[in-house]
């Protein structure tokens, strides 16, 4: 019960809260840092900037079954963010840096700790994001989510 109570109360805010997060930091990324993004990053980006206005009003309007609207984009986002990070990381998807425009698709412009790099970034938000919308649906559909 502590869960659903706390999700019912929360899970927008924080969803709300990483989508904002990511937004402002991949606009640090271009922005200030001057990295210029591929095209997998503008379909990220496109996925997760709306998601700022969309979750922003539903916590506001405490409207628990915007999981409708955030979930295709979310789990679309995380594909192309899987798809980018393991084309960067492993050799398992041939570069299309030929098609990837200007900027190539394999290009790291950080890589923290060996692993994290901006896809991971993306990646990690649209999980989190997914993951609390989920639970969300769960308990807007009877079902248990503790």
């Amino acid at each position: 019960m502590k869960f659903r109570k706390f999700m019912n109360e929360n899970a927008l805010h924080l969803s709300w809260a990483i989508a904002l997060v990511a937004t402002l930091g991949s606009l640090y990324f271009s922005e200030v840092k001057g990295y210029l993004p591929c095209k997998l990053c503008w379909y990220q980006r496109i996925l997760m900037y709306p998601q700022v206005f969309l979750l922003g009003i539903a916590a506001v309007r405490k409207q628990l079954s915007i999981y409708v609207y955030v979930l295709p984009m979310t789990v679309l986002g995380a594909g192309i963010s899987t798809y980018h990070y393991l084309m960067e990381k492993t050799d398992w998807f041939p570069s299309n840096s030929f098609s990837c425009g200007i900027v190539p698709c394999d290009a790291e412009y950080i890589n923290w700790f060996g692993f994290v790099t901006i896809p991971f970034l993306a990646l990690v938000a649209f999980v989190l994001i997914s993951l609390l919308h989920i639970a969300l649906w769960r308990i807007q559909r009877g079902g248990k989510a503790d």
